[in-house]
Parts: structure tokens; sequence; C-alpha cells
């Protein structure tokens, strides 16, 4: 064979693998996110909500927020944030702050670990940084409770640092914007998200832009039932031209649920109107926080089980009164579980038999439950006590 001819089949060769190539995904084609992200930012020009953080977005109030919405809605986290910077108007402040005092004004937003480690970052600021939040993405990601989302939100919304921010709109603006039809949950699809995430953030003004993509996600791009036709980027969106926006992002295997019951008591103390909390030890739900004596082992069928689980914990005999008609029955769900709980009342108990360390247990009147920290389902039994006292007040008047 010539060499004009070997020439020729190479030449060949070179094109017919260059064809054979699938395309590029449509992110990497920078006038295609160009015009998206015109499009998005001249919507949220205009469309933004009124949030009280974008006010005055220095890295304290973002963190603040941020960590707040992680699993909680907007229109909830609202209240709680004014009235934690009300509480709290300076990360010193913050970090300074009574542990119990803090998880009172945390209460109704869950997760408690949350607040735990805002607390612990707070104190970690003033320690190693003056108490000026870090600007470095090393030392921002190196706080309690800080992760790649949350570092990358705070610096991004509060500096304009261009860093990705991933969380669910996100994840589901970009899974649509690109046709993305794998599970999301995979590693690669992760993976790919951040690559789409980071290659989608302008050279300036990347925390609007974050800010604009989740505000989206939120308003407009919502899980179900997505508004495509009063979407500002629709036109540039693949979900969209494929019909494929119900169906993406993939879907994500759904939690099987676990029954669980469980026992409270409300144990009168001898001679007092007070009744019993004990502080949840910590690695269990609602570490910190207080509570009716409870048993959660998952182990006993019946109150009187349950009581004698009480009675070797608090080191005194613990009697329910009420073995077959509960005071109360409370249905929730933790995590995987739904929880349907017994509340009883128990015989009086003297205040000195308890053996629990000091720190560990309080007496408290009813009328007194609101300067406490309780767990969700503790302040409900509380509201039943107060309710009742008021009632029996009434009786004897």
């Amino acid at each position: 064979m010539s060499s004009q001819s070997r020439m020729k089949s190479v030449a060949g060769a070179v094109s017919s693998t260059r064809s054979a190539r699938p395309a590029d995904p449509i992110w990497l084609n920078a006038p295609w996110r160009q015009r998206l992200r015109r499009s998005l930012l001249g919507w949220f020009a205009k469309e933004a909500r009124e949030l009280p953080w974008r006010s005055d977005p220095t890295p304290y109030h973002v963190w603040v927020s941020e960590v707040m919405l992680q699993q909680t809605q907007v229109a909830t986290v609202i209240d709680y944030y004014q009235r934690f910077l009300a509480a709290y108007p300076t990360l010193a402040e913050l970090a300074a702050a009574d542990e119990q005092e803090l998880m009172r004004l945390w209460e109704g937003l869950g997760y408690y670990r949350r607040a735990r480690s805002l607390h612990a970052a707070a104190k970690q600021i003033v320690a190693d940084h003056g108490g000026v939040f870090p600007r470095t993405y090393a030392e921002t990601l190196a706080l309690p409770g800080i992760g790649r989302y949350t570092a990358g939100a705070i610096l991004s919304i509060s500096g304009d640092q261009r860093l990705p921010i991933l969380e669910g709109n996100t994840v589901r603006v970009y899974s649509r914007w690109t046709g993305l039809r794998e599970p999301v949950t995979t590693p690669t699809a992760k993976e790919t998200l951040w690559e789409i995430a980071t290659a989608m953030l302008p050279r300036r003004g990347s925390g609007q832009f974050n800010q604009a993509a989740m505000e989206l996600g939120a308003l407009v791009c919502k899980p179900k039932a997505p508004q495509c036709d009063r979407c500002c980027v629709r036109s540039h969106c693949q979900a969209y031209a494929l019909g494929l926006q119900d169906v993406i992002p993939g879907k994500v295997k759904s939690l099987d649920y676990q029954a669980r019951q469980e026992f409270a008591l409300v144990v009168p103390i001898v001679g007092t109107a007070a009744v019993l909390l004990c502080r949840v030890p910590a690695g269990q739900r609602w570490a910190g926080l207080w509570d009716f004596p409870r048993w959660t082992e998952g182990d006993a069928q019946t109150i009187e089980q349950a009581a004698a689980g009480l009675s070797r914990r608090l080191g005194c005999e613990v009697h329910p009164v009420t073995t077959h008609q509960p005071l109360a029955t409370l249905k929730h769900a933790v995590t995987r579980y739904r929880i349907t709980l017994q509340v009883h009342r128990a015989a009086p108990i003297e205040a000195a038999s308890i053996a629990l360390p000091p720190d560990d247990f309080r007496l408290v009147l009813p009328g007194e439950f609101e300067t406490v920290p309780l767990s969700v389902t503790g302040r409900k039994i509380a509201a039943l006590l107060d309710a009742q006292a008021v009632l029996a007040e009434r009786d004897t008047a």
C-alpha cells in the first residue's frame, strides 16, 4: 500500500471513530449554559421572594438560615430564624449561649443535632478565628455540622465565591435541565451533578445564580407536577423537550417503614403538683432535650413491661395507674419508624427516691413547661397536662 493510501486509511479510521463517539452532554455546551443563566437570573430578579436572610446576607445570617432550612420548609423557618437572630444577633452571642435556652428556641424545628453543631461551630469560630466567620472553603468545611453543600452556600451567597451548591431543589432542576435519567442517589449521578453545578456557575454572581436555581426548584420546578408552563428556562430544559419532566429525577427507593410501640409515663411527685421530666441521653432521639419518662427500647409490649424498665432506669419503683385506658395515644414518624406512643399516668413517687444524677431530671409544675426544651411529643403531653390543670382549677373555683 502506498504512503498516500495509508494516510487516507488512517484519516478514514479517525473520522469514523469521531462520528461514532456519543455527543457531549448539553451542560458542556457554553452557549446553552449562557442562555439558560440569562433566562434564570432575569426571572429571579423579578420573582425572588423577600426572605429575612436575603436582606443582609452576612456569613453568619446565611449560615443560620441554611442550617435551619435543611429538611425544613421556608415558611416554617422564617419565624424561627427571626426569633433566633433576636436572641443571638451575633456569632459571639451564639457561642456564649446557654445550651438549654438554645434548644428551647430550636424546639419544633426537629433534627436537633443541627442546633448542637451550630453551637459547637460558633464556639470553634470564636476560639480559632477570633469570632470572625472563616472565608476559605477548607476552614469553613472543617467546622462542625458543615458539609460541602453548606460551605458552598455560605461562601457563595455571602461572598460571591465561585462554589457550587447541591441540595434537593438544585438536584432536581439540574437533573431536568440536562435530562439526567439515572437515579440521583447513585455515586456516579452525584458526581455528575456536582460537575453540572460547577459548570453552570457564572464567572461573577455565583451566589445569585445558586439562589435563583434553588428558588426555581422551590416555586416552579417542583418534585410533583412541575409548572413548566410558567418556567423561564423551559426552552432550554432537556426533560421538558423530551416530555420527561414527571420522570426525572429518577425514582429513589422508598423507605420500608417499621411500626413501633412506645410508652411514656406522667409521674407525679408526692406532696407537690410537679411531675418528673428526664433529660434525653446522648445518642438517643432528641438527645439533650427533656421528656416525660419514656421507654423506647422496642421490646415492651405492655405498659407494665415498660414501667418495669423505667423503674430500673430511675432507680425507684414506678407503677402505672391507667393500664387499660391511656391518658393519650400519640402517633408520629421518626426516620424509618411509624411510632404509636401510649401515655399513662403513674402513682406518685418520692423525689428523694429518684436515683438519676441531679442534672438528668427535674420536677416541673403545670404552667412551667414552656420554660423547658421538650421533645415534640413531650410538648404535646405537656399541653394536655396544662389544659387539665386549667380545667381542675376552674372546677375548684
